[in-house]
């Protein structure tokens, strides 16, 4: 097994020419961290939430053991609470390391893929793997709840306010889920933009849509990983708006045949989401 050592994001391989493996290569994985960005929310210790990152890897291949190539999807779930976060280029150069890899099985493989990432994260990870076999099998859908972008609203701020959200403390709470498609920020690094839509699902005060919206839109020219994204969101919402549960699930569109898909709750009966793409996936 690897041993990794953690790391700052301005290290990482992110906006540098890097060569591909085609050679297994665990060592080419960059963890990150994921208590810096929570000391600037003001996060120690206990987490106000649970959950996990969905990573789909659309580009995964190795050579059976008579050197054929293979093709599959993978899926790879990572708690929350795990130490690390996978920076996603280094994850994409050690898929890619695959490549030119001969491995007796899926199962062979799978086995690889839980040692490296679980040693990477910190923590334990799931892998499902979809064979060509079940590719037919594989559906998409759009994320359920009333959709914020058909507010008609100006806006003049591009980064992150929390001091927009409002709610109404005077009436009785409610339970209301709500879905945005208009998520967009910058990766921390390189600032390439990240494309998103977003679903919000809490029970408490009801949340001003308005507000919602334009706090929502203010990560336009934010730079920051898909995960830390999610957790300030989740974390202003919180405070702000002080709902008694809270789920904060985005879907982002894929770079370098990955997509991430981060999820929190403080909700102990909430379901996990399910595994649908949507049409931008």
């Amino acid at each position: 097994m690897t041993d990794f050592q953690t790391n700052s994001a301005d290290l990482s391989p992110l906006g540098k020419t890097s060569a591909y493996r085609s050679d297994y290569a665990p060592e080419l994985l960059f963890p990150i961290p994921r208590q810096g960005k929570r000391d600037e929310l003001g996060l120690h210790g206990t987490l106000p939430f649970f959950g996990v990152d969905i990573w789909n890897a659309y580009e995964l291949s190795w050579l059976n053991l008579r050197g054929k190539p293979q093709v599959a999807l993978a899926r790879i779930s990572v708690p929350a609470d795990s130490p690390n976060i996978i920076e996603s280029k280094s994850f994409k150069l050690y898929l890619n390391s695959f490549n030119q890899t001969r491995l007796d099985s899926a199962d062979a493989l799978k086995a690889l893929l839980l040692q490296d990432l679980s040693a990477a994260a910190g923590a334990n990870v799931h892998v499902t793997i979809t064979l060509q076999d079940a590719f037919a099998g594989e559906r998409m859908g759009e994320l359920d709840g009333l959709l914020l972008d058909r507010l008609d609203i100006d806006i003049d701020s591009y980064s992150p306010a929390p001091e927009l959200l409002r709610a109404n403390f005077e009436q009785l709470p409610v339970e209301e889920t709500f879905v945005s498609h208009l998520l967009k920020s910058n990766c921390l690094v390189t600032g390439q933009p990240d494309w998103g839509s977003v679903q919000i699902a809490y029970a408490g005060p009801q949340i001003d849509q308005e507000s919602l919206l334009k706090y929502l839109i203010g990560f336009r020219e934010h730079n920051e990983f898909h995960e830390q994204c999610v957790e300030r969101i989740f974390t202003d919402i919180l405070r702000q708006c002080r709902p008694q549960q809270l789920t904060v699930y985005a879907r982002y569109t894929r770079r370098g045949g990955l997509d991430i898909n981060p999820w929190r709750t403080n909700h102990s009966g909430a379901q996990r989401p399910s595994h649908l793409r949507n049409a931008r996936q």
